[in-house]
């Protein structure tokens, strides 16, 4: 069956808000109604935001998280832990872990996970990028990847690439659902992860 969008714009405007992760038709339909029903000033304020965001925000040069700058504000913080790395699939996972307050170190987001059934190989991933990071006095590679076959498939080939510089590599303890995204778990449950996380 066809998904049926409300007629002309305001059916536009679903469509789109319906193509963001996570959101289904009706997210999308409250969404957009919302939007249209808060007032003239309330959308300006928010369409004006969207485009300051746009134009303000980039990605980190080093971890790839978002930032205002060619550098984000953990990698330029000092007092981070820079002889740990924390590799996630993307940058929202970033948000999650740090969340949960147990870890200090830096990040390095892949922007995806090895995955041949949609032809996504190593180096369309920021494994390289990586790499070069390691090589800058890291000790120990934190894989923070969903459990999925995806995820554990990009941390073995992760592995098998960081054992070889003699860098200590660890994975997060399954406290994680298998097929869940770490985006999505609690902060008690990431802590868990990471307090428990084994060498690989």
């Amino acid at each position: 069956m066809d998904v049926i969008y409300p007629r002309g714009i305001l059916g536009q405007l679903v469509k789109e808000i319906s193509k963001f992760p996570g959101v289904g038709l009706r997210s999308a339909e409250r969404i957009a109604y919302s939007i249209i029903l808060s007032g003239p000033s309330r959308i300006n304020e928010f369409s004006a935001l969207l485009n300051k965001a746009k134009s303000a925000l980039s990605r980190c040069k080093l971890c790839g998280d978002i930032s205002e700058g060619e550098i984000c504000q953990i990698c330029r913080d000092e007092k981070r832990d820079r002889t740990k790395i924390c590799v996630v699939r993307e940058p929202l996972a970033i948000l999650s872990i740090e969340r949960s307050g147990e870890y200090r170190g830096l990040y390095h987001s892949l922007d995806g996970l090895i995955s041949p059934l949609d032809g996504i190989k190593p180096e369309d991933l920021r494994i390289g990028e990586l790499m070069k990071r390691i090589d800058d006095n890291i000790e120990e590679v934190i894989i923070a990847l969903d459990p999925s076959v995806e995820g554990d498939a990009t941390s073995m080939y992760l592995a098998d690439l960081i054992k070889k510089r003699d860098v200590t590599v660890t994975r997060l303890a399954y406290g994680l659902p298998v097929g869940s995204d770490i985006e999505y778990a609690d902060a008690t449950t990431i802590r868990r992860a990471l307090q428990g996380r084994q060498e690989l």
